[in-house]
């Protein structure tokens, strides 16, 4: 008998994490960061809840944070097997993780420095670049579609998610002493009305099935109607001088927003001159998105012959701030000019400045393209609550105009959801909503009900056994 453990992501978004014990073997599937307020943060510092030596392999669903981030933490804590993703998330790991370990450093040090004048214990960050450097030599690639023994007992297969390059469906076939069990994981699935990559896999059976539920509660404005008010909000801006701030993650969201910026400047409806691109991590990803253009679908034949040659030849105008003084000089352009950065949430990067320099002005638009978690600074512009927010050490009146715009989120909304699942075939598998806030997950708990699909919402740390 195989038993389940739901270490994260169960009950809010972030941390993706869930332990797989059978008779021969250890697995995780994924081990991400905790991300959102400074307690659901604090979450981070917590020691796992099982020893990390003795986990014989993960298996990684794609290159986001919330779940891969703790990866260089378990291998700092004793983690010695393999880590199995897809093959396009291999550089994107390596991107992503070195990023990170570079923030915790800096936090550390900023920390300690506050701590050290107060007489207080110094901290040590979470994990080194050593510590990445040591996961990233521990990475093993499966093609997608393609079926892989990883250990004595389990095979392993990755198909498109269509979340970000190289995100995936996991499907795990486990060798029971009499019989083959299959757990199909959902990793974060993508809305299939993203331009770049293709639709979610289509998967059919199951024994037991772990569903994401980010969007569980809603469904996502149709996309004709979130480009029209894209249009409208440039030609808005362009009107009345100002600036467009647009906060998004390094990968996928960035590399989207580009290609859309693309179709409209091709319909004469960007009439910004200057595109700024301020994230050296969002550049690199977007480098590796187009080494990777073979995996894009074929929907846009014109940017299918462009997008080999990079982004810059897809959407004039656009350039990259690499330096820090590359982004200070943009925070000094005070209208005309559209500013993409990270981090997608606002919790931190360069975006945070960018907000400070435009937030107050009555002429600047902010347009949110994806989820924000609670206790986000993000969250806080989407709820419009507070008339003005602390940023950076200052008190900064919200003036701006704010958009959310929902059609352009890498996440599947309520309606796909249910779609994507309605393909498993009869005995349905045991269904586990998981990554999502409560009312999402309770929201879609109640359509599968309806339907006649019984839909378990876990708490952190409860465990199944099958």
């Amino acid at each position: 008998m195989s038993q389940l453990t739901f270490l994260g992501a169960t009950g809010q978004v972030t941390g993706s994490c869930y332990l797989l014990e059978t008779s021969n073997s250890r697995i995780l599937l994924d081990c991400g960061l905790f991300q959102g307020s400074k307690s659901t943060e604090l979450q981070n510092e917590i020691p796992f809840t099982f020893d990390p030596a003795s986990i014989d392999a993960v298996v990684l669903s794609h290159a986001h944070l919330d779940h891969c981030g703790r990866l260089p933490k378990l291998v700092k804590e004793g983690f010695k097997g393999q880590v199995f993703s897809s093959e396009a998330t291999f550089p994107l790991l390596e991107l992503m993780l070195k990023d990170a370990a570079h923030l915790l450093l800096r936090d550390t040090e900023w920390e300690n420095k506050r701590r050290e004048r107060a007489g207080k214990p110094l901290l040590q960050p979470l994990y080194t670049l050593e510590d990445v450097e040591a996961l990233l030599s521990l990475r093993q690639a499966i093609p997608y579609n393609e079926s892989r023994q990883i250990l004595s007992d389990i095979d392993a297969s990755f198909h498109e998610a269509g979340h970000i390059l190289g995100s995936s469906i996991v499907q795990l076939e486990i060798q029971e002493p009499d019989q083959v069990k299959t757990l199909v994981f959902s990793g974060d699935l993508g809305n299939p009305n993203a331009p770049l990559l293709r639709d979610p896999a289509i998967i059919t059976k199951a024994d037991i099935l772990l569903l994401e539920s980010t969007y569980g509660d809603r469904d996502h404005q149709p996309l004709d109607n979130t480009l029209k008010e894209l249009r409208e909000t440039l030609h808005d801006a362009a009107q009345s001088g100002g600036n467009v701030i647009i906060p998004a993650f390094a990968v996928g969201r960035t590399q989207d927003l580009i290609y859309w910026l693309g179709k409209l400047q091709r319909e004469g409806a960007v009439p910004q001159q200057q595109i700024f691109l301020d994230s050296p991590m969002a550049i690199g990803a977007s480098q590796i998105y187009a080494d990777h253009a073979h995996l894009f679908n074929i929907d846009d034949p014109e940017f299918t012959r462009v997008a080999p040659n990079g982004w810059q030849a897809w959407l004039s105008g656009l350039r990259y701030s690499e330096t820090a003084e590359d982004s200070m000089a943009v925070n000094r352009i005070t209208g005309g000019a559209i500013i993409i950065a990270g981090s997608g949430m606002c919790t931190g990067g360069r975006i945070r400045h960018h907000l400070k320099y435009n937030l107050w002005r009555h002429n600047a638009h902010i347009v949110i393209t994806g989820f924000q978690a609670e206790g986000t600074l993000g969250r806080t512009l989407v709820d419009g609550k507070k008339a003005t927010i602390k940023i950076l050490g200052s008190e900064v009146n919200v003036a701006a105009k704010i958009h959310t715009l929902g059609a352009l989120s890498a996440h599947a909304d309520q309606s796909q959801l249910l779609q994507w699942a309605g393909h498993f075939e009869q005995p349905k598998p045991r269904l586990y909503l998981i990554h999502g806030e409560k009312n999402a997950a309770l929201s879609l708990q109640t359509c599968f009900h309806r339907s006649g699909w019984n839909a378990n919402i876990p708490k952190p740390g409860d465990s199944i056994s099958f």
